[in-house]
């Protein structure tokens, strides 16, 4: 025989505190889903997360401490739920839709057994409009700025690309209808990811594949729909594919961090091999290189490789070297010749080491 509870009449049923029935009545609307979490996500991770967020846009109504209580994760198909502590608290937290977490947006939903009707009786179903969403980056005109299912997310960005650099990385597939570079509120800088909308939205795939796991500096690029998975480009678009990944090849060149600086720089696609044939063109291409080259600092010596009279491929055809007094110069010449346009060719500008340029090897 177990003792019963003082006063507790023999075969009552044991009652259940009016906190957890509570907590039971109100656990759908307490609980966001979260999807398209990365492989890398825990319980802890996403509870950390969501309560610092919570509280970085002043969502907590339910007093001090963290606004998450419990999460749940489904490895296999990457979502959580994750359980406020409030009503309002999930409410609030339906605002951060499309938050990054550990380098991707994730979705941020209600749960299947959502009961709007009954939630309505619970408190708050929308998020406070004055929450400070800035401060975790979903500013108006920045990652919210540009909505609908063909928004792209580009992560993985170094955060020494420039907004002008990135746009002409993702124009190697036609032009933007919208473009978000997000940076940190309070100094300006990058975050190191984007969202961009494409004017032709057929090819929002096609830039998603291309794009997509390329090495970018010490960075992997991540690109893709913002709202759902990767999706194949179809047969018909293959060409538009290769040719935009000829275009990324070029550019990727264009942004890579440029070496060691030495005093020589070497300028390539810069010139057209054709007009290095002709006497007086050689000699003008030679002069404009010099005058151009000076501009940055004292100029030692250019050198623009030939084609031989045979008509056979010689080293270094097709590049320019210019050898500077010291390093000061050829640094401020390939930060400002690299990525422009000469004639209608744009120009990668490297550091050339300064040993095989002294031993007039070209072809490095």
């Amino acid at each position: 025989m177990f003792p019963l509870a003082t006063g507790q009449p023999f075969g009552a049923l044991p009652v259940m505190p009016v906190q957890a029935m509570t907590q039971q009545a109100t656990r759908h609307a307490r609980r966001v889903y979260v999807g398209g979490l990365p492989p890398t996500a825990n319980e802890q991770s996403v509870a950390t997360f969501f309560s610092h967020v919570m509280a970085a846009i002043g969502g907590n109504t339910a007093g001090p401490g963290d606004a998450v209580v419990n999460v749940y994760i489904n490895h296999e198909k990457k979502f959580a739920f994750v359980e406020m502590r409030s009503v309002e608290e999930a409410s609030n937290a339906m605002a951060v839709d499309g938050i990054i977490f550990e380098g991707a947006p994730v979705k941020v939903r209600r749960p299947s057994d959502y009961n709007p009707s009954l939630a309505a009786t619970l408190g708050p179903s929308q998020p406070n409009p004055s929450l400070n969403l800035a401060a975790v980056g979903l500013t108006p005109g920045s990652a919210g700025g540009l909505e609908g299912p063909d928004r792209i997310f580009v992560g993985g960005l170094p955060y020494y690309f420039t907004e002008a650099q990135i746009r002409e990385l993702l124009e190697s597939f036609g032009p933007l209808r919208g473009f978000d570079l997000v940076k940190d509120r309070e100094t300006g800088n990058s975050k190191g990811y984007a969202f961009c909308v494409y004017q032709d939205l057929s090819v929002t795939d096609i830039a998603c594949a291309a794009l997509n796991g390329i090495k970018m500096g010490d960075k992997t690029l991540t690109v893709r729909r913002a709202n759902q998975g990767a999706t194949q480009p179809k047969p018909e678009q293959e060409s538009i594919l290769q040719h935009a990944q000829q275009q990324i090849a070029l550019q990727r060149l264009i942004l890579q961090p440029q070496g060691v600086p030495t005093n020589v720089v070497c300028l390539t696609q810069a010139l057209n091999v054709d007009d290095l044939r002709d006497d007086e063109e050689y000699e003008d291409i030679v002069e404009d290189m010099r005058q151009e080259g000076g501009k940055y600092g004292a100029l030692v010596n250019v050198v623009i490789p030939r084609p031989n009279p045979s008509g056979e491929a010689a080293p270094g055809v097709g590049k320019v070297f210019l050898e500077y007094l010291d390093v000061e110069g050829s640094k401020k010449a390939q930060g400002a010749m690299n990525g422009r346009k000469f004639g209608g060719n744009q120009v990668i500008a490297v550091f050339y080491p300064e040993n095989k340029f002294a031993q007039g090897e070209y072809d490095g």
